[in-house]
């Protein structure tokens, strides 16, 4: 009878804070949000990781300052190192899924270990959304509702890369080239992407030559010589993250790119800013996200500031396409009104989200967002203490990505 009267008194009490203070139970108000990051913290990815944790970092203190996610749930963040191994990255996704019960993934750095999470993520029903990795395979084939790709994919970059080589070797008489490729996902599937638009777009040009250095390669000796052997009169590199930077250094040492126009080669903000005082002026450069490139745009300029502040250097494209990932998680949990991962992922389907690079939206088919690419000289800036582009082209997802009829082909 004492139990019944007392649990009586206990709801008319939590009744009547509910009436006079409006306050709401604290578990619908406050429950937290579990973000989890699979990224390349060690190992040849740890130049755009760290950048794209920095960026996840900062975005994720911005919305907690303002309440978090709708204003009432904080974020809470777990990162993870992948190792850039995929089955590094299934295990810690699996972790930060089962342990940490987080709600959505962001990452990785490498293709292999987002392809190799796709599966993990959707058999859970957790979020995915991919950034810095960017094979076309992470959502052209076995698609999964739940994974969106935030920048442009191998086969965006690499047919925007092929529609201006067309159109420079038609202008300089080159008919031959060859490739260097990192021997992995990402660095397959771009290769092959350019080789295959190139061919459809320019058929006379031949490949003569293939070259393929293992991640972690910091010599690139042989490479070179083999390159040279084959006499291209241009090459196409899409060599990864600090192997990047060791190859840019290395061959423009030896006076490479003198001998061997390379246009095309993906040098993003990092390459520039890491290697400012080497990297060669006149090569004409790729990139995904390059910051001084929008900063017309609001959000760019905000963001720019707050990380220069933060972090004492610019942010590299890494950074920008893994901030535009939290604040799409955000506008997808906003228009939802829900942090349920399954109203989340519906909303976001075709939805049109705000980024730092602009208003985009992502494609029904693939989730992949429409954003652009870019191309341009490399060249000292007055602005910067590392060279920008200059005479930046900017290829929209509308030019570039894989038609819709070729997606559905390949799913059969």
């Amino acid at each position: 009878m004492k139990r019944s009267f007392f649990k009586t008194a206990k709801a008319v009490f939590i009744a009547m804070a509910v009436f006079i203070t409006g306050i709401i139970p604290a578990q619908a108000a406050e429950e937290e949000y579990n973000l989890g990051v699979v990224l390349a913290i060690s190992g040849a990815g740890a130049v755009y990781s760290g950048d794209g944790v920095n960026a996840i970092k900062l975005a994720v203190e911005e919305i907690n300052a303002k309440g978090g996610f709708l204003g009432k749930h904080k974020i809470n963040l777990f990162v993870k190192d992948s190792q850039t191994k995929p089955d590094v990255a299934v295990k810690e996704a699996t972790a930060l899924i089962k342990k940490d019960k987080v709600r959505t993934i962001l990452g990785t750095y490498s293709s292999a270990c987002s392809i190799a999470i796709k599966p993990v993520a959707k058999e859970n029903k957790v979020l995915h959304i991919a950034a810095i990795s960017n094979s076309e395979n992470i959502t052209k084939v076995d698609p999964s509702p739940y994974t969106f790709a935030v920048g442009p994919n191998s086969y965006m970059q690499a047919k925007s890369v092929a529609v201006g080589v067309a159109k420079m070797a038609k202008k300089n008489g080159w008919t031959k080239y060859a490739t260097i490729a990192s021997d992995y996902e990402w660095g397959k599937s771009t290769q092959a992407n350019f080789v295959a638009l190139l061919k459809e777009i320019a058929p006379d040009i031949q490949l003569v030559k293939e070259v393929w250095p293992k991640l972690g390669e910091s010599k690139f000796t042989s490479q070179i010589a083999q390159l040279a052997k084959a006499k291209p009169d241009f090459i196409y590199g899409a060599v990864a993250s600090k192997d990047n930077v060791k190859w840019l250094q290395v061959a423009g040492k030896a006076k490479f790119f003198d001998k061997f126009p390379y246009p095309g080669s993906l040098v993003s903000v990092a390459e520039l800013q890491l290697k400012s005082d080497t990297i060669p002026r006149g090569m004409i450069g790729l990139a995904r996200a390059p910051f001084f490139a929008h900063l017309d745009n609001q959000m760019m300029q905000d963001f720019v500031k707050s990380y220069k502040t933060k972090y004492g250097n610019y942010p590299s494209d890494w950074a920008v396409m893994e901030y535009d990932a939290v604040y799409a998680l955000k506008q997808g949990i906003e228009k939802a009104g829900s942090i349920d991962s399954e109203k989340v992922k519906d909303v976001m389907k075709g939805m049109t989200i705000d980024t730092a690079r602009g208003s985009f939206a992502f494609r029904k088919i693939d989730n992949q967002l429409n954003c652009p690419s870019y191309l341009g000289t490399i060249a000292d800036s007055a602005d910067y203490p590392f060279p920008v582009y200059k005479d930046t082209v900017i290829v929209s997802g509308e030019e570039s990505w894989r038609p819709e009829a070729e997606i559905i082909k390949a799913r059969k």
